[in-house]
Parts: C-alpha cells; sequence; structure tokens
C-alpha cells in the first residue's frame, strides 16, 4: 500500500520589514505572527486524526522553522528536500513596486507564459511532482507533510488540475499557513482539499 494524502503547507509570515522579494536570499525568518501561523497549520494537521509518516520541508530558513511545530505535535524530524524549494528570480532583494517602475527591468518580463523572470513553471511542477512521486511510492502507510512556497504549491495545483502554468501571480488561491490535500490513484494525482487554518498575516515576498 502507498501512502494515503500528501498536504503542501506554505510557511508562515516572513519578518520582511523593507518589503522586498526575498525568494532564496538567506536570513529571512518568521515574523511572531508567522510561528504562530505555523503552529497554526501543524495543529490543523494533527487534528485530522490521520497518521503522518514522513515531513519534508524546503532548505530555506522560513520552511524549516515553519516545519517545526510539526514535528513537535507529530513526533517527525523533518528532512530537508531541494526539490520543493522556492523558484529562483531575478527581482530577489528588491521592492517589486519599485523594480517595476525601472524600464531597464522590463526585457524580464517579455515572456509571462515562461516566466522570463525566473525558473521556468514547467521545471516547478516536474519538480514537485518528482518529489511527490517518489516519497508516496516510498511510504508503506500513513500521510505525507511537505512544507513548501506559494509558487511551488499553486503551481502543483494548477499541473494537477491540467490547467495552464502560465498565471498571474496575484490570483494565486495559496495563503499564508495554509494546506493543500492531494492523493493519488494509480499514476494520477487529485486535489482533496484547500484550508486557511491560521489568521491572514502580511503576505509580502513572495516569487
Amino acid at each position: 500500500m502507498p501512502a494515503s494524502r500528501l498536504h503542501l503547507v506554505r510557511h508562515g509570515e516572513v519578518h520582511n520589514p523593507q518589503r522586498v522579494l526575498y525568494g532564496r536570499l538567506p536570513d529571512y525568518h518568521l515574523s511572531e505572527a508567522g510561528r504562530a501561523m505555523a503552529l497554526a497549520a501543524a495543529e490543523h494537521v494533527a487534528g485530522l486524526d490521520r497518521p503522518v509518516a514522513e515531513l519534508r520541508c524546503s532548505p530555506l530558513e522560513r520552511t524549516q522553522e515553519s516545519a517545526a511545530p510539526f514535528s513537535e505535535l507529530l513526533g517527525l524530524t523533518p528532512e530537508l528536500d531541494e526539490r520543493i524549494i522556492e523558484p529562483t528570480n531575478v527581482f530577489e532583494g528588491r521592492r517589486m513596486s519599485r523594480a517595476l517602475r525601472n524600464p531597464v527591468n522590463w526585457w524580464h518580463l517579455r515572456r509571462p507564459s515562461t516566466p522570463s523572470w525566473g525558473e521556468p513553471y514547467r521545471a516547478i511542477a516536474d519538480r514537485m511532482l518528482s518529489a511527490m512521486d517518489e516519497r508516496w511510492d516510498a511510504t508503506d502507510a500513513g500521510d505525507l507533510v511537505f512544507v513548501s512556497h506559494q509558487a511551488p504549491i499553486w503551481i502543483t495545483h494548477l499541473a494537477v488540475a491540467g490547467l495552464p502554468l502560465r498565471h498571474d501571480p496575484r490570483t494565486r488561491r495559496c495563503a499564508l499557513s495554509s494546506v493543500t490535500s492531494f492523493e493519488r490513484v494509480g499514476d494520477v494525482w487529485r486535489e482533496v482539499d484547500y484550508v486557511e487554518p491560521a489568521a491572514s498575516g502580511i503576505d509580502l515576498g513572495a516569487v
């Protein structure tokens, strides 16, 4: 028997007073509110009363910190997985409102379908689904929890739904500390639930 359900959990609110696009930059940690949000997500998953077999997270600080309450509540040690990390982005470290007013940066916006400003959407979907398939097949029973980021989770949603991967990042349904849940029947993934256990926070800096 394979795993039972896979939950993609977004990290909590990040301390980002400069309001920059932090991407994969180091030293961006959860705010106090973000830690409470991560705990709410962990309590939600624990409250489903479903056995959880494995906990994985992106190597970035904010996802490791968001995985910590899952580790405490579920008694699992999180494994780092590069495949579920935030995508690259040429605008890292900048305030988008300022960067987009500069004509020098408009070249990076020439192909939004790829997108031309960072890692291709197809590559993100492929690495996420690779991680999901591998861990699903390697798990005898129980649920899996991956603590990841907004873009990889939303692009996985689009890929599983058979929708175009091109999208406006402002339209993503993937709130801070949200939980998007999937099951696989045969080789086919399907989304089975989406919940927002935490109070809304300041959602800035997502790629």
